[in-house]
């Protein structure tokens, strides 16, 4: 099975690695320039470093959509610079997964796939997708909509340590991102972790820098550009999250259970094209 997933950030990514480790083949898309946070689990950064793995799993840069093709085949994760995920059309892939992650629909549709996923608020299941899946923390997280929509964003970081919106480093301008330091730096609050138009980006709370966008991104006042875990666990940082794993076991288990409805529904259409064709006279003769 053949899955084409719009996105390649954390998220993503661990839909991804649920896939892949199910059997599927997965084409991932997503901007030149990322604006992956958690770069260390996200496949998007084969598109600045030409290939990269996410717990063991590699994922490659790939030119177009045939070579996309062969390297999903190889087992490989492939990723390709599409945004408006336009190798759908070569790809004919069987399913396509929403996880732009944008808080509304950015031109999915549901005749892109026999099956369409979108992930997160902004989708409407029946409508704009065949399913859509929770992604914010809490009770629902991970679950299936095969009615209905996603709770409505909330603008309010999932609780991480005892910490949401404190965790979450934001532009202090206009303009381009220089980290001051890397993934994995531990850090107290008023630290300086980048600049912007030479204006510094600072911690709010210790801990560990979980996440931090890649230098020359441009970006604009107040964005989300990094991530503090307080929890003070560096080798988090190498694994996909319990969020990204939960929402990917939600994206399996639609398509394992839409896929399994469409089979049926062609195999009932092929069976009865059959029997009509059995059924007509022979020669002219009744």
């Amino acid at each position: 099975m053949l899955v084409v997933i719009r996105g390649a950030g954390d998220i993503a990514s661990g839909i991804a690695l649920r896939l892949f480790r199910a059997g599927m083949q997965v084409v991932m898309c997503d901007l030149a320039v990322p604006t992956s946070i958690r770069r260390t689990v996200c496949f998007s950064e084969a598109i600045r470093l030409g290939e990269t793995r996410v717990e063991g799993v590699r994922g490659v840069l790939c030119a177009d959509a045939a070579s996309a093709r062969a390297a999903a085949a190889a087992g490989n994760v492939a990723v390709l610079v599409d945004p408006e995920a336009a190798c759908v059309r070569e790809l004919a892939p069987d399913a396509l997964v929403d996880a732009i992650l944008a808080k509304r629909n950015l031109g999915t549709t549901r005749d892109m796939a026999p099956v369409v996923i979108g992930v997160g608020p902004g989708f409407t299941a029946r409508e704009d997708c065949d399913a859509a899946v929770e992604t914010m923390r809490g009770h629902y997280l991970g679950r299936v909509y095969y009615e209905g929509s996603p709770i409505p964003n909330t603008a309010v970081p999932g609780l991480i340590g005892g910490y949401a919106g404190e965790r979450v480093m934001r532009a202090s301008a206009d303009g381009v991102f220089e980290p001051c330091v890397e993934i994995g730096a531990q850090v107290t609050a008023g630290d300086v972790c980048a600049t912007v138009a030479g204006e510094p980006m600072r911690a709010t709370i210790d801990g560990v820098v979980r996440g931090l966008l890649q230098a020359g991104v441009p970006v604009r006042k107040g964005m989300k550009c990094g991530d503090v875990d307080p929890r003070c666990h560096p080798e988090y940082i190498e694994s996909a999250s319990d969020k990204a794993l939960a929402v990917g076991g939600g994206v399996l288990e639609a398509i394992l259970a839409l896929s399994g409805a469409v089979g049926e529904k062609n195999a009932a259409a092929e069976q009865g094209a059959a029997g009509e064709k059995n059924a007509r006279p022979v020669n002219g003769s009744l």
